[in-house]
């Protein structure tokens, strides 16, 4: 018999064959995403040396409804400004096996337009 795979199961075996291509470094580390249905959070990582360097969240900035777009903007252009508080600027992209739509491209562009290149 074939066990069918969960959502997040098979979100999960995508993340790791991005993970396979994408790998952040001290130059250049990786904007990891994560997203539930009540909130969405971003951290820098760097992973050579295996240490998150930024990060931001919906549920420490204390916004009232975490899931939704303008959250996602929040966070990504909080995420931004510690970032180039602690002179970072360029990274790569890890959109976590979501697509890339809705609160992880809103979150994207407000990284963007913060000041990150990717």
């Amino acid at each position: 018999m074939i066990k069918k795979q969960s959502r997040n199961q098979a979100r999960q075996k995508r993340h790791l064959r991005l993970r396979q291509k994408v790998s952040g470094t001290p130059e250049c580390p990786r904007l990891n995403v994560f997203r539930s249905n009540a909130n969405i959070s971003a951290q820098i990582i760097d992973d050579v040396n295996g240490k998150t360097l930024a990060s931001a969240s919906s549920v420490n900035m204390d916004i009232k409804n975490g899931g939704n777009v303008e959250a996602a903007k929040l966070v990504g252009a909080e995420l931004a400004k510690r970032a180039l508080e602690k002179d970072i600027k360029k990274v790569v992209f890890d959109r976590g096996g979501y697509l890339y739509t809705g609160r992880v491209q809103a979150l994207a562009d407000a990284a963007r337009e913060g000041g990150l290149e990717f």
